[in-house]
Formats: C-alpha cells, structure tokens, sequence
C-alpha cells in the first residue's frame, strides 16, 4: 500500500485581482496544486517553489509543538482582523505572517486552504479537535450563521484570554513548590552520594562512636550509594506510570480529580476554579444565543473536573425536563451559595448571562487571591523544610568535629 505523499511548504509569487503583486507561502504536495489553489483565491500565479529546509533546522522558524496559547492567539488576532472588515481568506494569511512557531503557522495554512476551497470556518476549525474544542467550533458556527462572526469570534477570544489566564494561574500555585522540592532532592541525594562519603572516611580515623544521627545519615548515605540508581528508576517508572495511566484510563483520571478536590488548600483552589470555569463558558455560550440545554453541554467539557463534568451534566438533564437552573445547581451540592443565588437573580431578571460573568469574574479575582496567599504562605515553609533536610544533613556530619573540640 503506497503512502500518502507528503505536503511540503512552497513559496509563490504572483498578481491579485487588481494586478497588484501578492507573496507568500503555502504547504501542499506538489507546486501544479499550488496554482490551482492561488487561481481559485484570485490569484495569477507568477513563480510557485519548493521551501528549502535549512540544515538540521538551522536558521530556519523553530517547530515546537502547538500550545493553547498559540490558539489563544490566534483567535484573537482573527477576531481584530475581521472586526477591521479584513477578508476571511486574508486574515489567515496576515495572521499567519505574525507567527513564530512553524506548526501554527502550518495549521493556520490548512484552515485557510479549507476556507478557501468553499467550506466555512467552523468546518475548517472542526478539522482540527486537537487543537479546537467542540465549543469553540460551535460558537464560531453560531456566529457565521448568525451574519455575526465577528462579534463570536471576540466572545470566544474573551473566554479562551480567561481560561489561559486562569490556567496560568494554578500552573503558577504548583510549579514552584514542585521545582524547589525536587531540587531540595537532587541537593540531597548530591550531598549522600558524594559529600557524605568524604566525612565517613575522616570518622573512620576517630576511634570512638558516632552521635545517633551522624550515624543515621551515614547509614543513609550508605543505602543511596548502594540503590541510588534502581531509587531514580523508580522515580522515573513511577512518574512515567501516573502520567500514562492518566493520560489513557478514564477511570484513574476520575478518580485523581475526586482526590483533587479533598487535599488540603488545592483542593478549594481547584473547586474555585471549576466554578470560575463553568460561570465563564455558560456566559459565553448564553449570551451567544445558544440554548441553555446545548449550553450546559459544551459547560461540561470544559470545566475541567469529573465532580463538576457530572454536576453539570445532572443541571443539564433536570433543566431539559423544565427545572430551573439554580434549583438543579442545589441539588448537586458543589455549588457556592453565592453563585446559586446570582444564577437565581439572572433567571428572574432575564440578565443570566451578566450574572453568570460576574460570577466568573468574582471567582476568577478569587483564584488570584489564593494563589497568590499560597505563594506567600509556601514561601517560609519551603525554606523551614530545606533548612531542617539540607541544615539536618550538614550538622549530623560536623557533630563529630564538635564532640572532638569539647574533649580537647
């Protein structure tokens, strides 16, 4: 079975509508496709090359995998472009132009080369579930059929801007305490496999026994030389093991995101977060014209959590059946008071989706707040932990040299 040929990128050359000349760059398998494409965007194509690769890379755009805030981005610039009156086909292209990462711009070529071959936008994004979710696919569908795609397309640069934000943020309460702890570690296993030894050495020349700890480290320092190496397989086989059973059980990565929510500090950010998250997607969703019900649907994939996924997945039903909202919100028990009431006030004002933004805003100033309250207070006790570890290690060694001075 003959392979799929193998799109390359190719530069051209050529004249608009208005003989003006037009450049740029395009991935497809072979120059004769090329044309045909630029002939249907109106273009009268003048000089069609293959892209020369740099060697190894060298001096060409870096091809780095296509993160969330690259699409982030990228909505937003499509949303500035089109609200400016900019040609859909066209603002992929000057999009495409502000681009670092190789990958993105890739991907923004086949969403434009999709467009371009007469599908609509959402289609083109629906290509791609990767890289765009089912609710930024429908908001943007709900946008081209309402004659309004811009104004969708600012909603959604709105939401994904807050949701990276929000991202951003829990990222930040647990990178620095994991980066400090393991380079407490590396600093320990340093000081047991290689400093401790010397010391060991210089003890053996004393003729006397050792203090209790000196000799519970050195017996330590024993062990870590000795395992080290099958210690760091494990570390490896064991972060290696809960990252893929994570990635590819379902019922583990339930079952990690219901113990989520129980520990101590993280768990009330990640319960914060989760509401912020469901306030932010169903005001958006609602104030796009989106019926409650398919709301609500798109709500529970995006919220983060499989206690709130079923949470809201519980609203969605007791609402289809003509339950108001915020009475199913109750029932589910993981709801704040106060969202339930502002939900409360926005069904009877008919202002749910202004309601729900404060909601989402509120909770959003929250996680901010904790964060930052995390980072303070995580500060002293990482300093406390590694002078006790590391400060521990170093006076256990130099209690022999002490007990040697007050016999002299």
């Amino acid at each position: 079975m003959a392979k799929p040929a193998k799109n390359s990128s190719f530069v051209w050359e050529g004249t608009n509508k208005r003989g003006q000349t037009v450049k740029g760059e395009m991935p497809n398998q072979n120059a004769a496709m090329v044309k045909v494409q630029l002939r249907k965007q109106g273009v009268t194509p003048l000089k069609v090359k293959k892209k020369t690769e740099p060697l190894f890379g060298i001096g060409g755009e870096r091809k780095k995998p296509i993160k969330s805030a690259d699409i982030t981005f990228f909505v937003r610039q499509m949303a500035t472009m089109i609200k400016a009156g900019v040609p859909l086909v066209q603002s992929f292209e000057i999009v495409a132009d502000g681009v670092d990462n190789a990958s993105m711009k890739a991907l923004i070529f086949e969403l434009r080369d999709t467009v371009s071959a007469g599908n609509d936008f959402a289609s083109a994004l629906k290509q791609h579930p990767m890289h765009f979710d089912e609710l930024t696919c429908n908001l943007v569908e709900a946008g081209e059929q309402a004659g309004a795609l811009e104004t969708m397309l600012d909603k959604v640069a709105i939401y994904k801007e807050k949701t990276e934000a929000l991202r951003s943020k829990i990222k930040k309460a647990t990178m620095y305490p994991t980066i400090t702890l393991a380079i407490a570690a590396i600093v320990t296993v340093i000081l047991l496999v290689k400093v401790v030894p010397t010391f060991e050495a210089m003890f053996n020349n004393f003729g006397s026994e050792l203090p209790a700890p000196t000799q519970f480290v050195v017996a330590l320092s024993e062990y870590a030389q000795a395992y080290y190496l099958e210690f760091l397989g494990l570390v490896i086989i064991a972060i290696t093991g809960f990252t893929q059973a994570k990635k590819r059980s379902p019922a583990f990565r339930e079952s990690v995101e219901r113990l989520t929510l129980k520990l101590p500090l993280f768990g009330e950010l990640t319960r914060k977060s989760a509401v912020a998250r469901y306030a932010r997607v169903l005001s958006t969703t609602f104030a796009a014209g989106v019926p409650l019900v398919e709301a609500l649907q798109s709500v529970a994939g995006a919220v983060g959590n499989v206690v709130y996924k079923d949470a809201v997945l519980k609203i969605r039903d007791e609402v289809a059946t003509g339950q108001q909202m915020h009475f199913a919100m109750k029932t589910t028990g993981v709801f704040p008071n106060m969202v339930i009431q502002m939900t409360s006030i926005g069904e009877e004002s008919g202002a749910l989706d202004a309601m729900l933004d404060k909601a989402a805003s509120y909770f959003e100033q929250e996680v901010d707040d904790m964060v930052d309250g995390l980072t303070s207070m995580m500060e002293p006790m990482i300093m406390a932990f590694l002078g006790v570890v590391i400060g521990g290690l170093v006076v256990a060694m130099y209690l022999p040299i002490f007990q040697m001075g007050d016999v002299v």
